[in-house]
């Protein structure tokens, strides 16, 4: 049993709730009291609108509502209040959504007898034009996730649900079973859901995975849209010290993430698998580098590191940063790229000389 108090945990998810931001982005270690975080914004927010919940919801209870019936080989939906709002789901709209994981799936929805209680169970088949009778699969953990991810983005659109239940979406911890690429690609889907939303509800994520902490305060803080989200956003670091939890604010304190960037960008390229939103790091690391200087500009760290064209360099890196290109690009980089991205890593490494842990299991 937890030693932290739920007096301690209470009175974060209410500063949380009282807190004038329409965007809060939270980062914590697994283990730290993320979900506790969002079960007790619930309870307080439950309880300021007579009972009723007033948001929705996504995290690890989220996907406990989709169990497999391996003799059927079909993921059963455990019946929740969520099994009214089915029959709105747009089949399509949830294709699209799955579009950018490249799935090598399709899927159909089997309703109870009665289809005004929902899905029942969804059966998933091979994707391919030569069956004339595509094969039923059991889906793999990850495209799982993506799945069950894919399909509350598409009911977040159900105004049925989100129209009753609309001061705020939570989403914790989206991806704690995607490799690096699909992580990526679900914090676009993050910022599209922001974008539609942010100036009309709360929208508030806790993750455990630096990489997509870094890419979406990235993105909220110096992308192209970052003056409009200026206002309505702030950003937090969750830890526990001597079993008291804290919300740390991480434009005040030091929160050195940039490490685990790093990491990340050398497991890749020491693995030769280097993808385009990899750019994105390499540019959250030079912006942190920059900052640290009193300088903000990352070409003047290319300079300081030995760059030659660093303009060039410096245009090269924000281009293939930017979240269009590798929300759709899963190819390794083409050699000119890679080349470069390990060029200014090395570069980097041997003007800092950062200290750096390179080894296998899970560094988020």
């Amino acid at each position: 049993m937890s030693a932290i108090s739920d007096e301690n945990v209470q009175a974060l998810a209410r500063r949380l709730v009282e807190l004038k931001k329409n965007i809060i982005l939270v980062f914590a270690f697994n283990g730290t009291g993320k979900t506790r975080l969002s079960v007790e914004y619930k309870n307080i927010t439950k309880e300021m609108n007579d009972g009723n919940h007033s948001g929705v919801y996504y995290n690890a209870y989220s996907e406990d509502l989709f169990v497999w019936n391996n003799d059927t080989i079909k993921l059963n939906l455990v019946k929740s209040s969520l099994n009214q709002y089915h029959s709105s789901i747009d089949e399509e709209k949830l294709r699209e959504k799955l579009v950018a994981y490249k799935p090598k799936f399709d899927f159909q929805f089997n309703y109870h007898t009665d289809t005004s209680l929902g899905i029942s169970s969804i059966s998933f088949y091979t994707q391919s034009e030569n069956e004339e009778q595509p094969e039923v699969i059991k889906i793999s953990r990850g495209e799982q996730q993506i799945f069950i991810w894919c399909l509350f983005l598409t009911m977040f659109d159900v105004q049925g649900w989100t129209g009753e239940q609309n001061s705020h979406f939570f989403i914790d911890d989206p991806v704690s079973s995607l490799d690096d690429h699909n992580i990526f690609i679900t914090a676009s889907t993050i910022m599209a859901l922001i974008d539609d939303h942010y100036e009309n509800r709360k929208i508030i994520i806790t993750t455990h995975h630096v990489g997509l902490f870094s890419i979406l305060s990235n993105w909220m803080t110096k992308g192209e849209k970052a003056d409009s989200y200026k206002k309505f956003t702030k950003m937090h670091t969750l830890k526990n010290s001597s079993n008291e939890l804290s919300l740390l604010d991480c434009r005040k304190d030091v929160f050195l993430y940039h490490l685990e960037l790093l990491q990340m960008l050398q497991r890749a390229v020491n693995d030769k698998q280097l993808y385009a939103y990899h750019f994105a790091i390499l540019r959250q690391v030079l912006e942190n580098v920059s900052s640290f200087l009193g300088v903000g500009r990352i070409s003047y760290v290319l300079e300081q590191i030995g760059i030659d064209d660093t303009d060039d360099v410096a245009r090269i890196i924000n281009t293939l940063s930017h979240k269009t290109v590798f929300l759709y690009e899963a190819k390794e980089l083409v050699p000119d790229n890679a080349e470069l991205l390990s060029n200014v890593l090395n570069k980097l490494q041997d003007k800092y000389n950062f200290v750096l842990h390179i080894g296998g299991g899970n560094y988020a």
